[in-house]
């Protein structure tokens, strides 16, 4: 493609994750000192572009995107992910250990039923 060839690499995946989708939380802001010094760097857009991502995902995706890209960087990626996107350390090694268990969809839940606050009162069964 003529235009993909115009534009060089690192620009066009800026534009890609620049596009507008609806974000369910803010875009966390990596305080690592490489995005610090250089914030428009390779390493700071890489950065930008997966704190990006992470504002689209709800929770047990986020857990799991973070523990993938954790197991992909090896020794220290869980703390350079958590640095990175604002993740706890321990939540991180929870994704880790859910694709490392094998991931059940439940349909449309995120957490596990049973959580939250029990009612004040109880049902009553109309008779």
């Amino acid at each position: 493609m003529p235009f993909m060839e115009a534009i060089p690499y690192r620009i066009f995946t800026r534009m890609l994750v620049m596009v507008d989708l609806k974000a369910l939380r803010q875009v966390h802001q990596c305080r690592c000192g490489q995005c610090a010094c250089h914030p428009q760097g390779d390493v700071g857009l890489d950065h930008e572009a997966i704190n990006r991502v992470m504002a689209l995902l709800d929770e047990k995706q986020r857990r799991l995107f973070a523990g993938m890209l954790a197991l992909r960087r090896g020794h220290g990626g869980i703390h350079a992910l958590s640095e990175i996107t604002g993740l706890s350390r321990t939540t991180i090694r929870l994704g880790i250990a859910d694709l490392r268990r094998g991931v059940v969809a439940d349909g449309d839940r995120i957490r596990r039923p049973g959580g939250g606050r029990q009612p004040l009162e109880k049902k009553i069964q109309p008779s």
